[in-house]
């Protein structure tokens, strides 16, 4: 009886969609990326099929894309340990000091048009109602995001880097929204990826009312969140066949998280609109992925989406500060562990899922109760960084003891 010949499967297509939540969205998910790198035995992240970024995503997924590991992410955008050219979280928030000026140059005539308006017809409208033409004098956005993109230009030209997404080994896509026609823009598609890479991240992060729509070939692009949290549909339309989307929008829960003890009674309602404000964007941008999610299921049989975010219960990325280092590596240790934690949980729910794409859970590795984000970046590799920074330190004339450089890597 003659054997029938091995079926052998195709290599499984995976993907990665990377949701927005501005520069602390950006952190958190360059610490889940690494605990879910260490977590995923068979997976890598520089030879993805397709990445898919909005917002703060699209700058992650462009770094990944361009071969930037998850370790190097960690220490160039959380550690300040540049490797590539000095990042300082200031580049998002230059003033948009040409925007203002604009805005106030039009004061007068805005100013001339609603007194004349006015006397014209004083029955018509009150003096005040007359004034609020002067709304139009508010800047289109409070920040430039243009020294991002000037940033990412030198970043992705160099070390062998592109900034040309039609030079990148792996499809990349990053996802805005024309203001003015209210459709979505996917940059690293047809007809558009000859857009450069960090233009269309610029373009992307321009959250509006934040920053300053940019102008690209004639189309004003903001934020593409406006139209989905994730577009892990991008994605699964490229042919992916597992996708796993991480989302670092999550509207916080007061009560659980008074209950947790990461928020006091009354913290949010009495930090302030920006807070409010940000509450309110997550559960908009939360509830269309939980549509987007039940969508996916109907429209892609046979396709699988793992979705990575925070818990509900816990404010601490809610109340961080993109300005201060020390909370940035705080959120993103946290983000690692938090990640960790919900890989274990999720074991048996995510071993199979897992297992029909290649790739298998490390509970090993997840059940390391005294792993952090820094045993993981240095523990290996111990020795060689404790030899380079001793070098370091003999050029400038100081000669550290091999414990004081241990303790300076963790």
């Amino acid at each position: 009886m003659t054997a029938e010949p091995t079926q052998l499967r195709p290599t499984p297509r995976i993907g990665l969609a990377l949701g927005g939540g501005g520069p602390l969205g950006g952190i958190y998910e360059i610490g889940a990326l690494r605990a879910l790198d260490e977590a995923l035995d068979g997976l890598d992240f520089n030879d993805l099929d397709v990445y898919v970024g909005v917002n703060a995503g699209s700058f992650v997924a462009a770094n990944l894309a361009n071969q930037l590991t998850t370790a190097q992410l960690c220490r160039i955008f959380v550690r300040h340990e540049a490797e590539v050219h000095p990042f300082h979280p200031e580049v998002f928030y230059r003033p948009a000091v040409k925007e203002m000026g604009r805005r106030l140059r039009a004061v007068p005539g805005l100013l001339s048009s609603a007194v004349s308006r006015f006397l014209r017809n004083p029955h018509d409208q009150s003096f005040l109602e007359a004034m609020t033409i002067l709304a139009q004098a508010a800047p289109a956005g409070l920040f430039d995001n243009s020294a991002l993109e000037e940033y990412l230009a030198r970043a992705f030209t160099t070390s062998g880097r592109t900034n040309d997404f039609r030079k990148l080994r792996r499809r990349l896509f990053v996802i805005a929204a024309d203001v003015e026609t209210a459709e979505s823009v996917c940059f690293g598609g047809e007809h558009l990826d000859h857009i450069p890479v960090s233009r269309a991240i610029q373009a992307s992060m321009a959250s509006p009312g934040l920053y300053t729509p940019v102008q690209v070939e004639g189309r004003y692009c903001v934020d593409g969140t406006l139209h989905k949290g994730l577009h892990a549909s991008v994605a699964l339309d490229h042919g992916a066949e597992l996708v796993l989307a991480i989302n670092p929008q999550v509207p916080v829960d007061a009560r659980a998280a008074e209950a947790a003890g990461t928020m006091a009674a009354d913290e949010l309602t009495g930090s302030g609109m920006p807070n409010l404000l940000s509450q309110m964007y997550r559960t908009m941008v939360h509830s269309r992925i939980q549509k987007g999610l039940a969508q996916y299921d109907r429209d892609y049989p046979g396709r699988e989406v793992i979705l990575i975010e925070p818990t509900r219960d816990d404010a601490t990325l809610f109340f961080s500060s993109a300005f201060s280092f020390r909370s940035r590596r705080q959120v993103c240790e946290h983000a690692y562990q938090m990640t960790r934690r919900d890989l274990l949980r999720r074991a048996d729910e995510l071993e199979p899922i897992l297992a029909r794409h290649g790739v298998r859970l490390n509970r090993k590795v997840l059940e390391d109760s005294e792993r952090t984000i820094s045993t993981a970046l240095y523990g290996e590799t111990l020795p060689l960084y404790v030899a380079k920074k001793r070098k370091q330190r003999q050029k400038k004339g100081v000669l550290g003891s091999v414990s004081q450089v241990f303790s300076k890597a963790l």
